[in-house]
């Protein structure tokens, strides 16, 4: 497919709103719970042609923002054995392609976590269009991809007595996006 109509679509650059946006993770933990938290959007950017599928998009993850409900976790997240945030304080995305598979919207692209670039692909479920009380134009919208956090570096674990590990490979993330057409 090499269009897509997407009822109420504007070409133009749209900025991320991160008060109406989050970043979410979940990961296995002990092998019988999941962990979640968040991260706080630093910054993205969306520019869109006429054409949807040849949108691109760039963006930046703060990752000293996360949030677990454990400071003791979040702390030891931000460090070293995880994302080592003193020397890789963000997390990056850029867009490589944008296709329909199977009816589904996908977000080709390269994520950057702890300076290890690999091709993910999310998932798009959008949102739609709307003018907000000031007269800005919104777009909103969610994404979800599942990576091997080792293939990034973040390898950390701990052996457990009753068998398995700590922490699990596979970390699902969620976007939930709401993004700004930017005016002339």
């Amino acid at each position: 497919m090499s269009t897509i109509d997407i009822p109420g679509y504007r070409s133009g650059t749209w900025i991320l709103d991160p008060s109406h946006s989050e970043v979410t993770f979940s990961v296995r933990h002990m092998m019988i719970s999941k962990v979640r938290g968040t991260f706080g959007v630093k910054s993205a950017t969306l520019v869109a042609p006429e054409n949807p599928l040849e949108t691109s998009v760039t963006a930046s993850v703060d990752v000293a923002s996360i949030d677990t409900q454990d400071e003791g976790r979040d702390g030891h997240l931000r460090s070293a054995d995880f994302f080592d945030v003193e020397n890789h304080p963000t997390m990056e995305f850029v867009s490589t392609g944008a296709r329909v598979e199977n009816g589904d919207l996908l977000i080709d692209g390269d994520l950057t976590i702890r300076g290890v670039s690999k091709p993910v692909t999310f998932e798009l479920d959008f949102g739609g269009f709307g003018q907000d009380p000031y007269g800005n134009y919104k777009a909103g919208a969610s994404a979800k991809t599942v990576i091997n956090r080792e293939d990034f570096g973040l390898t950390w674990n701990a052996a457990l007595e009753t068998g398995g590990v700590l922490v699990g490979k596979e970390i699902t993330i969620g976007l939930d996006l709401q993004a700004a057409l930017q005016q002339d």
